[in-house]
């Protein structure tokens, strides 16, 4: 899959902790053990705002990157095939009475191995 690094901010109006954890919080997996990108080994340690390489998806999500890949601002990335979830906080932690949904686990994944650690 590809996706568009764009600036996003880091003024959170998000309620979770950060833009990882929100990542955490609304993808239903636990934290990948590295970079989605392709090509990657970095630990993932920035919820990175992203769009959809697309001509007609303009919405915002947020993937888990490395500082170097987060860094990439105005590139086009390779990612393993992983949730993109909404940036958009009025669907998520920013509704009215909303709750952090929980995941199975909030460890590690080897999305090359597929296992928790």
């Amino acid at each position: 899959m590809k996706v568009n690094n764009i600036n996003g901010t880091k003024d959170s109006s998000c309620r979770c902790a950060s833009w990882l954890e929100h990542w955490v919080n609304y993808s239903g997996r636990p934290l990948p053990s590295i970079c989605p990108e392709l090509d990657c080994i970095q630990n993932p340690e920035i919820g990175a705002h992203v769009q959809k390489d697309s001509a007609t998806d303009k919405n915002w999500y947020i993937i888990p990157l490395c500082k170097k890949h987060s860094g990439d601002i105005g590139k086009s990335l390779s990612i393993i095939d992983i949730p993109l979830v909404p940036a958009k906080v009025d669907n998520t932690c920013g509704k009215t009475g909303a709750t952090h949904p929980t995941s199975a686990t909030h460890g590690m994944i080897d999305h090359k191995k597929g296992q928790a650690s």
